[in-house]
């Protein structure tokens, strides 16, 4: 795949991480199917690259339209070659304070639109027998926060179905990427995040999260991008940023504990020698 002129489909293309992927990938001659809820938003990216780009209207919870964008996309391209599922929001809120609307809404677009996505390209793929997939979860796909749970259980929850879905699709040339982008300057929690009503009983763990923190040149992102979807041994997880020294101790500490906690865990198998 390390030649150009791919088809891109990439969805949450009106701002941050999925705008500048796409202008990245129009800059060096690929073609781009760039959705938004509001096309409007991507006017700039038709007025700039004419017909490498197709704007499209999506909404990814509306699992029948994203069906009809994803087959009108590779009808007017020939081809998708690169899924980007981008699209998505943080919702933040301790967990006793989310309503049952605000982290099924979280769902229904952090993962469950990915899942809609993924599922109307993967035909497209197999049949041309290649393919990138790369699912935006987040650092928040691999550890968590207080204050953020549903979005974390939306990321965690596409990590989990994704390391199924590489296994199941490797055979036909479909690569599956998890990239997991620290924090960076996107605007996300400007306008990119919703806020639950505060419980005041949690104002101390409020306030001791409360720092912020230190974020990446969102920019810095698209050379990245580009490689790993060029590259013929792409990764199943990539971390973008300085998320790496932070993971090492919190997986350390769940070696240490399941180590330490591995005699019960033979105990309860039941059978002996086992």
């Amino acid at each position: 795949m390390a030649d150009s002129n791919k088809t891109w489909f990439i969805t949450g293309s009106s701002k941050g991480f999925g705008n500048l992927w796409a202008r990245a990938a129009l800059e060096r001659g690929d073609r781009v199917a760039a959705t938004a809820r509001n096309t409007a938003d991507l006017a700039s990216l038709a007025t700039e690259y004419g017909t490498r780009v197709l704007t499209l209207q999506l909404d990814v919870t509306d699992r029948d339209a994203v069906f009809a964008t994803v087959r009108q996309a590779a009808e007017h391209f020939g081809t998708i070659d690169v899924l980007v599922n981008n699209a998505g929001y943080g919702h933040f809120g301790m967990v006793e304070e989310l309503t049952e609307a605000e982290i099924r809404s979280q769902m229904e677009t952090n993962f469950f639109g990915a899942v809609w996505v993924t599922q109307a390209v993967l035909p497209i793929m197999r049949a041309q027998g290649s393919g990138r997939i790369l699912q935006i979860t987040s650092e928040g796909g691999v550890r968590a926060y207080p204050g953020i749970g549903a979005y974390h259980a939306s990321k965690w929850a596409l990590e989990g179905l994704s390391e199924s879905l590489w296994q199941e699709v490797e055979q036909f040339g479909i690569r599956v990427t998890n990239v997991e982008p620290g924090p960076y300057d996107t605007d996300w929690l400007a306008t990119g995040s919703r806020v639950s009503p505060g419980n005041p009983a949690y104002d101390d763990v409020r306030a001791s999260t409360a720092d912020g923190f230190d974020v990446g040149d969102a920019a810095a992102t698209t050379n990245a991008i580009l490689e790993i979807v060029d590259t013929d041994d792409a990764p199943h997880r990539v971390f973008l940023g300085k998320t790496y020294d932070a993971i090492v101790p919190i997986y350390q500490d769940r070696l240490d504990t399941w180590r330490r906690w591995q005699p019960t865990a033979l105990a309860a198998f039941g059978r002996a020698g086992g």
